[in-house]
């Protein structure tokens, strides 16, 4: 964190101007890290987190509507088409009460483009920092991906204490999650990526994962077909699992 507020430090300044700013942006980090904490409490209270890929908008409601319903108010949102922006858009004014955030974010304009349109944190496959930064200084609630000690270094040093991992499965799944977190033993994971319904316990027994993310109850066919009572079918299952292994 330290290094990162340095960079952006007032050349040419007095150095108690260049210390004041410093107090202000790490104040400002402070309270981004805080949110993420409010974040990750209502993510590990629902235990799983629907990652949704939408070719449509109009599907937006109706796939809100059936999550609500199945007991799941919650949903990662890819930035994996074009009609992403606008899926959040209508999900958040016609069900308000749902939490949802924009996934597979790759530049800043796409920061702000999910969060105008109503994103609560915002989730990027892999350690960006310029992603990172941006929205620490912004007050935006950040998970990025990290599959490597040297991410997992990067992610610490910026105050960060819930980190993604993706693709979990690919990169080892939860052997390689208790390693890495054994040296940081302050940070915790969301993995995503080959977790469905088989794995899940595998991955929620662990007391180092918050949450899972997974698609396996939002299907791109099932949403394509607008088989969505199935989707509240598969999501209530989904959430009557979670109770199960949290006992």
């Amino acid at each position: 964190m330290v290094n990162a507020v340095c960079r952006l430090s007032l050349k040419g300044y007095p150095a108690e101007k260049n210390m004041a700013f410093v107090e202000i942006i790490q104040k400002i980090w402070g309270q981004a890290v805080k949110n993420m904490s409010n974040v990750a409490e209502k993510i590990q209270e629902l235990g799983v987190v629907p990652v949704v890929v939408l070719n449509d908008a109009k599907d937006a409601a109706p796939l809100a509507k059936a999550l609500c319903e199945g007991g799941l108010p919650c949903a990662e949102v890819t930035f994996r088409t074009d009609a992403a922006e606008e899926s959040i858009k209508r999900m958040s004014k016609e069900y308000p009460e749902m939490f949802i955030g924009a996934g597979t974010v790759l530049t800043t304009e796409q920061v702000d483009r999910a969060v105008a349109a109503g994103a609560k944190f915002i989730v990027s496959p892999g350690f960006d920092p310029e992603i990172v930064d941006y929205c620490l200084e912004k007050g935006i609630p950040v998970f990025p991906g990290c599959i490597t000690p040297s991410e997992v270094a990067q992610a610490v040093k910026r105050g960060l204490k819930i980190l993604k991992f993706f693709p979990a499965e690919q990169f080892g799944g939860i052997a390689t999650i208790k390693a890495l977190a054994a040296p940081y033993t302050e940070i915790k994971f969301m993995p995503t990526g080959g977790v469905n319904a088989k794995n899940l316990e595998s991955y929620l027994s662990c007391d180092k994962i918050i949450a899972c993310g997974g698609s396996w109850m939002v299907k791109g066919d099932l949403v394509k077909a607008g088989e969505f009572d199935k989707i509240r079918v598969l999501t209530a299952e989904a959430v009557a699992l979670v109770k199960q292994i949290h006992g």
